[in-house]
């Protein structure tokens, strides 16, 4: 299994298209290997120079992929060959996809509960045939989640998709993943509110020129300010200093 994995401004990254993931993952759900996987943009390489747990939980995962288009440009311009972004959403969107071909089955986890219902509601209606393994609301305390664990092992899903937002999914993740018996588990944001039309995901030519973060920006200016405009000036000075350093962080990884 080739994963072309580099290491980048402190985090792991497979150089991966859409396509090689999707046969990557096909291969660990074969194989029945607890697999978790994340991707990292802008915002989540910050976090990971701040919360040390967060960057060891992410460095620990298997794939990684790049959902930001600030980290594809900024690879670029570090000299690492990375050739497409590979966003949450659209894996998301294009896993359910494969699923309702393969008969993989699902366990949609997390949001609130009208959403996730709409969400499985518009899924099965365009996929007749896709199998939901079952689903859960994303609103609980930290004791039931030995309980949630073994709901979704019992549920025998080969995919779990988890709406929370970082870094609590991946956390939730990363503690359970053993106890799951599930062989793909990916933390997918909000994507359950983009999907159900709660929120609305930037034009295609605004996530073509790397301005889908501008987008969110103006529908929730007072919460997305620190993240966007603070956390991106952050990020662009952290990739200036290790181009400064001579590509110091990037490096291939056997």
């Amino acid at each position: 299994m080739d994963t072309k994995r580099i290491q980048l401004l402190g985090s792991y990254l497979n150089c991966l298209t859409m396509t090689e993931t999707l046969l990557i993952i096909d291969e660990i759900i074969q194989q029945r290997i607890p697999t978790q996987h994340v991707v990292i943009n802008a915002s989540k390489i910050n976090l990971m120079s701040e919360n040390t747990d967060l960057r060891e939980i992410i460095n620990e995962s298997p794939l990684i992929n790049a959902d930001g288009q600030s980290i594809v440009w900024a690879g670029r311009f570090l000299g690492a060959d990375i050739p497409e972004r590979v966003t949450g959403i659209d894996l998301f969107t294009e896993l359910v996809k494969k699923a309702a071909v393969n008969g993989w089955r699902l366990y949609y986890f997390g949001s609130e509960e009208d959403v996730v219902r709409k969400v499985i509601a518009l899924h099965k209606k365009e996929y007749p045939d896709l199998i939901v393994a079952g689903y859960r609301n994303g609103f609980f305390d930290d004791a039931e989640s030995k309980e949630i664990a073994k709901e979704i092992y019992e549920s025998h899903a080969d995919i779990l998709f988890v709406a929370f937002s970082s870094p609590k999914k991946e956390y939730w993740i990363h503690q359970y993943k053993d106890s799951l018996n599930v062989p793909f588990m990916m933390g997918v944001g909000g994507s359950f509110d983009v999907i159900a039309g709660k929120t609305k995901r930037a034009p295609k030519w605004m996530q073509n020129i790397g301005m889908e973060w501008f987008y969110r920006l103006i529908q929730e200016p007072k919460r997305m300010f620190s993240r966007y405009l603070k956390g991106n000036t952050k990020f662009i000075i952290k990739v200036l200093k290790t181009k400064i350093r001579g590509n110091g962080e990037l490096r291939n990884e056997k």
